[in-house]
C-alpha cells in the first residue's frame, strides 16, 4: 500500500506508524496527554488486520514487564506514557538496559513535579538521558519537533534498538503529541515471521533448537567479577552509539554571533525568535539536538570558538543546559530561558530572554 497524507495528531501518528512498522505488540496505560496513543490503537484494530497485539495493562509497572516479556522473544515491542508514568516504568526500563533487550518507549512529557499539570514540558531530560533508573545506562533518546518526526522517528527508534539491542525513547511533549499536522505515513510492511525473528534475533528466547544452548535473558549476575565485564561491555556499546548515532540539525549558524540550542517543541519556537532577532540586526542561529543521547557534543564544541554566547531555552528550570555547558567546556558563555508549569514561551520572550542574558 502506498504511502498516504493525512491530517493527524502527534500522538494519532506515533499509533499508525507503529502498525505500519510492524509492532507486534503494544503494552500500555491511559494518562493525559498521551492518551490518544492507545486509543488510536484500540480504534484502528491492528490485531485484525496485522496480528498486533493492543493491550492495557493493569498499570504502568505491568506495561514494562509485558514489553520485556516481548523483547525477550524478540519482538517489536513497545509502549508509551507520560512523565508521572514514565516514573512508575524506570525500574523495568533499567532491568531491559541490564538484560539488553530492544523496545520502544515513548515519554509526552507533561508538567511536574508529582502529579502536578497535564500541560506540556520538557522536565524529563535527566530522568532520560542520564539514567532514570538504578546502574549504569543509557537510552537511545529521540527528540521530535513535528508530527511527521513522530511517525517517522517509530521506524527509526526500533532499528537503533535493535541494533544496538538497547532500549530506545521517543521523548515528545504535550505540545507535539496534541498538535495537529500534515504527516506522510510510512508504506505498510508485514510482520516478520517466527523464522525471521530467530534470525535477526538468535538471543531470543523462542524456544530451544536443537543446535544451540538455551538462550537465558537476565540482568541479574552475583559474579561481581563478572557483573563488572558485562558494565564494560555495556559502556564500550555506548561509546559506538555516541560515534555513529549522533543527529542534529543547524539553522543559519554559519554568520551567527548568538547560537540558540533547543530541542522539540521549544526550537519550534525559537525558529520564530531567530527570525525576529535578525530582522532586528542581531545574528542568531539554532542548533537542534535531534538525539538527546547520544548529545551532540562535538557540534556544540566547533561554535564555541565562532559565537559570543548561547541560550539553552527548555520547558524546565535549565537540565540540557548542562550539557551544552559541558560541550563548550567553558569557552563561551551559556545561558538558560524556560517556563515552568506547563507554560510553553512566545518567541518575544525567547527574544527578551537572548538580548538580558545573552547580547552584549
Amino acid at each position: 500500500m502506498s504511502e498516504e497524507i493525512s491530517l493527524m495528531k502527534g500522538n494519532e501518528a506515533i499509533a499508525y506508524a507503529a502498525i505500519r512498522y510492524g509492532v507486534d505488540g503494544y503494552f500500555g496505560y491511559p494518562i493525559t496527554p498521551q492518551s490518544e496513543i492507545i486509543e488510536t490503537l484500540m480504534e484502528a484494530a491492528p490485531w485484525k488486520t496485522t496480528g498486533m497485539v493492543v493491550l492495557q495493562a493493569e498499570s504502568e509497572v505491568a506495561a514494562i514487564n509485558m514489553v520485556y516479556g516481548g523483547a525477550a522473544c524478540g519482538k517489536y515491542a513497545m509502549t508509551s506514557s507520560s512523565s508521572p508514568g514514565v516514573s512508575l516504568k524506570q525500574e523495568g526500563i533499567s532491568y531491559m538496559a541490564g538484560a539488553e533487550l530492544p523496545c520502544l518507549i515513548v515519554n509526552v512529557q507533561r508538567g511536574g513535579p508529582g502529579l502536578g499539570t497535564i500541560q506540556p514540558s520538557q522536565a524529563d531530560y535527566f530522568q532520560t538521558v542520564k539514567g532514570g533508573g538504578h546502574g549504569d545506562y543509557k537510552l537511545i533518546t529521540l527528540a521530535p519537533n513535528s508530527v511527521q518526526e513522530m511517525a517517522d522517528f517509530v521506524a527509526l527508534g526500533f532499528d537503533l534498538a535493535f541494533k544496538y539491542r538497547n532500549p530506545a525513547m521517543i521523548l515528545t511533549d504535550g505540545v507535539i503529541g496534541q498538535m495537529m499536522e500534515k504527516v506522510r505515513l510510512p508504506e505498510f510492511r508485514r510482520r516478520r515471521t517466527e523464522e525471521e525473528v530467530r534470525a535477526q534475533c538468535p538471543w531470543a528466547t523462542l524456544g530451544k533448537t536443537p543446535d544451540r544452548e538455551p538462550n537465558i535473558i537476565t540482568s541479574l549476575e552475583l559474579d561481581s567479577a563478572l557483573m563488572e565485564k558485562n558494565n564494560e561491555r555495556f559502556q564500550a556499546k555506548y561509546r559506538v552509539v555516541e560515534e555513529n548515532e549522533v543527529l542534529y540539525e543547524e539553522g543559519k549558524c554559519d554568520d551567527a554571533d548568538y547560537i540558540l540550542v533547543a530541542f522539540g517543541s521549544a526550537a519550534r519556537i525559537c525558529l520564530k525568535a531567530i527570525e525576529m532577532a535578525r530582522a532586528e540586526g542581531i545574528k542568531v542561529g539554532l542548533i537542534r539536538p535531534v538525539t538527546l543521547w547520544p548529545f551532540p557534543t562535538r557540534i556544540l564544541h566547533s561554535y564555541a570558538d565562532k559565537v559570543k554566547g548561547m541560550l539553552s531555552v527548555e520547558l524546565n528550570a535549565g537540565q540540557m543546559i548542562e550539557d551544552v555547558r559541558l560541550a563548550v567546556n567553558g569557552k563561551v558563555p551559556v545561558e538558560h530561558y524556560g517556563r515552568l508549569g506547563g507554560i510553553v514561551p512566545t518567541p518575544d520572550e525567547v527574544l527578551n530572554a537572548l538580548k538580558e542574558k545573552i547580547v552584549q
